[in-house]
């Protein structure tokens, strides 16, 4: 079948694969080792999307966040080949960051001060900080990762295009805004006089239909954007490794699945997954992401692996096209 989604997309000139490679989990709870064999096995077998943030891995005990940046920087490092094969992707505006001198956006005050997420000069330390972890000159795909009323749009957009400019991102991207808010956002882009975000990334999968489809989506197809959704495989759920509460200590993300183990959706949306997966040979969570990935307005959703095993089933998710009467299945189960 044809993906509604952005088949033909491309991303600073690059084409996006039709799944995306999450990699919060790099440098936490999957080693450089591990790593580098997940990045070569997505990348040989042609996927292309790499999505990260500055933020990965703060919230693990002894991270500052950047882990992640760095585990990616340093694989390209290894095999610098690789860098023309893939769309570097990643984040500002979780961290917040504290300016050495407050000289350097009011000459009026000096000393240290704390200044919020997505203030532009937060927005240029932390782009140049991330390419000095990544080791390369531009961002492909620059999101501002969550929405920040206490900076207005104008000045964090402007940023955004001040780094691109000086060739330091792409294209841009919007994660975690509502619809009202993205509408403003392409707004501000077009009275300032520089291109729009062309990307939205946020939550959404088969047992969190509701936080994309509805008026995100409308926003989303109107006005010809791409929506790369995260939690794609509902921090594992919908791989069926979670069945029982004692299943719930499996992994450090166990725990963000207890509204689903048993409950009557979560009970049919596995079901469901397991008959198309015994229809197509395919595992579960493969399913789950083809199924994502042929929804309208969609870029690609954003995946993560801890092992090679777990990486094959994302990769195959590349390929495997579900027919109509396997999405209708999947679609009673999750409604």
């Amino acid at each position: 079948m044809v993906r509604k989604g952005s088949r033909h997309l491309t991303i600073a000139g690059k084409a996006v694969a039709p799944v995306a490679l999450g990699g919060n989990v790099f440098g936490w709870t999957a080693d450089e080792a591990t790593s580098f064999r997940i990045l070569d096995a997505f990348v040989d077998a042609g996927g292309t999307m790499i999505d990260t943030a500055d933020v990965y891995s703060a919230w693990a005990p002894g991270h500052v966040g950047g882990e992640s940046e760095t585990v990616i920087g340093n694989w390209l490092k290894r095999d610098p080949a690789k860098r023309d094969k893939v769309i570097i992707a990643t984040k500002v505006g979780f961290l917040d960051g504290r300016l050495e001198d407050k000289k350097d956006y009011n000459s009026n005050v000096t000393g240290q001060e704390y200044v919020a997420s997505l203030h532009p000069a937060v927005i240029a330390r932390s782009a140049d900080a991330s390419l000095q972890r990544l080791g390369i000159e531009t961002i492909d795909l620059y999101y501002q990762h969550r929405d920040n009323p206490e900076v207005p749009l104008a000045d964090s957009l402007g940023a955004f295009e001040e780094l691109r400019l000086a060739g330091k991102i792409r294209d841009t991207g919007l994660s975690n805004f509502e619809p009202a808010r993205i509408e403003e956002a392409l707004a501000a882009a077009a009275a300032g006089g520089y291109p729009a975000a062309t990307a939205v990334q946020g939550w959404y999968n088969l047992v969190e239909r509701g936080k994309y489809e509805g008026a995100l989506q409308d926003v989303v197809v109107a006005r010809g954007l791409s929506f790369f959704p995260f939690y794609s495989l509902a921090n594992g759920f919908l791989t069926g490794k979670y069945r029982s509460q004692d299943d719930i200590g499996k992994s450090v993300r166990g725990g963000r699945n207890i509204e689903y183990i048993g409950s009557p959706k979560g009970n049919a949306v596995l079901a469901a997954l397991e008959e198309v997966a015994a229809e197509t040979g395919a595992a579960m969570a493969t399913v789950a992401l083809a199924w994502t990935k042929a929804q309208d307005g969609i870029g690609a959703p954003i995946a993560s692996a801890t092992s090679l095993v777990q990486a094959e089933q994302l990769i195959a998710a590349l390929t495997l096209e579900l027919d109509a009467g396997q999405i209708e299945r999947l679609n009673a189960a999750s409604s």
